[in-house]
């Protein structure tokens, strides 16, 4: 039986791919440097600092990756203020509420910053249905290793065992079966290209999960 559901954010819980898109392509053109779409699709589920050393290493850039970060955030944060029509992936809201009415334990880890799943909790109100957020800024590492999945598991109420993974990502999914989770695959039309062959179950559109079907779930027999 699940008791804890460990949600990615970006592709999950909310769009914001095209904000990070154009304050990504905006600082790749202030760099001097070209990033094809295939090469930008290898960067989904990974932290910006780890996008920003890859980079960094590749092209020999002068500005350390702190500074390199930051610029980028600028531009992300100034696109996510000013865009009226982000909002919730459909059918998501729905999901965090019903398994939020049958006590189950919501955890947020994303390989986002803190500043922006803070500014996603403020502008849709999800702070109180998650007891935990996690951000990947913490780790030195970015998913596909398991490190952030394996620290949300220990902030879990429930063992390892009855936790689940909602993810979107090929690096995503990989983490949390690194991690040994249990995973569920978001087939989302916001994360082209990728490979979600690994999750254990794969959906299409969140009113095909249930709070009372993801706890029916037995991830430890598997």
């Amino acid at each position: 039986m699940v008791r804890t559901v460990i949600f990615d954010m970006d592709g999950v819980i909310v769009d914001t791919e095209p904000v990070h898109r154009y304050a990504y392509y905006r600082h790749f053109e202030e760099l001097g440097i070209e990033v094809p779409a295939a090469e930008y699709a290898s960067f989904t589920g990974r932290s910006t600092r780890n996008v920003y050393q890859h980079l960094k290493d590749k092209h020999a850039l002068a500005l350390d990756v702190e500074e390199l970060v930051l610029m980028k955030r600028e531009f992300f944060n100034r696109a996510f203020d000013e865009k009226p029509d982000l909002d919730l992936l459909e059918g998501v809201r729905h999901l965090i509420e019903d398994l939020h009415q049958h006590q189950m334990q919501l955890i947020l880890a994303s390989s986002a910053s803190k500043s922006t799943i803070d500014r996603v909790m403020r502008r849709f109100a999800l702070g109180p249905y998650f007891s935990h957020l996690v951000s990947g800024e913490d780790f030195p590492r970015s998913k596909p290793d398991p490190a952030i999945f394996e620290h949300a598991a220990s902030l879990s109420e429930a063992p390892k065992s009855q936790c689940v993974v909602i993810e979107d990502s090929s690096n995503g999914v990989s983490a949390a079966k690194a991690a040994g989770i249990y995973c569920i695959g978001y087939n989302s039309e916001h994360s082209p290209l990728q490979d979600l062959s690994h999750a254990d179950l794969v959906v299409g559109h969140f009113r095909e999960l249930t709070a009372e079907g993801i706890a029916a779930l037995e991830p430890a027999v598997r």
